[in-house]
């Protein structure tokens, strides 16, 4: 009776055993994770830039709509910085430069991952975000106070419904919403929540208060892109060094 409770080699049980180690390290092999973070953590970072060297600032008339009655109102300051090509194509040749390495990769090792649908909701987003941006401005930039056309609904700007949907259609679609597939795709938890913190991060308003940054400077744009691209950096930084772990543990 109690040789029988212990499984000899080749039972069922040591076959489910093994087959279990093999899926846990075909999973592994297949995880990547890290470049894509990085991409997109350093074109983040860069966004600092092209906002620094687009900053413009404008004294426009008070808005029409809104005169300020009784404060003498008769001009205020309107910021503009940001180009909008930059994201477009950064965002495109990263979702390229990835499933390039997604490819290589599998060659290289011989076991696949289904980054396809990663690849493909990514540039689908960033061309959804593209279009509703040239939707908004395609009579030119909206002037302050007036409303904001989002795809044929006409937006009060200082709602704080139209500011969700400003945020919403950013980055938190471009990039955050195609993570969420990558998780799915590599089975990632980790990913997952990683994705989740990003996605709190660009959707809640980080303002430059608390940076002691003017919203009239320049360098205006480090708290909007130096907090999530130093998160995505973290991000590929860790899921790196366990990938390194685990070749160690292999070889």
């Amino acid at each position: 009776m109690a040789d029988a409770s212990v499984p000899s080699p080749g039972t069922p049980h040591e076959v489910l055993a093994g087959l279990g180690d093999l899926t846990r390290r075909v999973r592994a092999a297949q995880r990547g994770a890290w470049f894509p973070l990085l991409l997109l953590g350093v074109l983040t970072l860069s966004g600092i830039l092209v906002s620094r060297f687009t900053f413009k600032v404008e004294t426009v008339p008070c808005p029409a709509t809104a005169p300020a009655a009784g404060t003498g109102c008769t001009q205020v300051t309107q910021v503009t910085q940001g180009s909008p090509v930059y994201w477009p194509i950064a965002l495109a040749l990263a979702y390229a430069a990835t499933a390039f390495y997604y490819i290589r990769r599998s060659r290289n090792r011989g076991v696949g991952t289904p980054v396809r649908p990663y690849i493909l909701t990514g540039i689908a987003l960033v061309g959804l975000v593209t279009a509703t941006e040239i939707w908004s401005i395609r009579q030119g930039m909206p002037q302050p106070g007036a409303p904001i056309d989002f795809w044929g609904l006409h937006l009060d700007p200082a709602s704080g419904v139209t500011a969700f949907l400003h945020r919403l259609t950013g980055n938190a679609t471009a990039v955050g919403l195609p993570l969420l597939v990558l998780a799915w795709v590599e089975r990632s938890r980790t990913l997952l929540l990683l994705t989740a913190v990003y996605l709190a991060i660009e959707l809640v308003p980080l303002t430059t208060g608390w940076a002691g940054i003017s919203f009239t400077s320049p360098w205006s744009a480090v708290p909007r892109y130096g907090v999530p691209g130093v998160l995505l950096l973290l991000g590929a930084l860790g899921f790196a060094l366990a990938e390194l772990s685990r070749q160690r543990d292999v070889s």
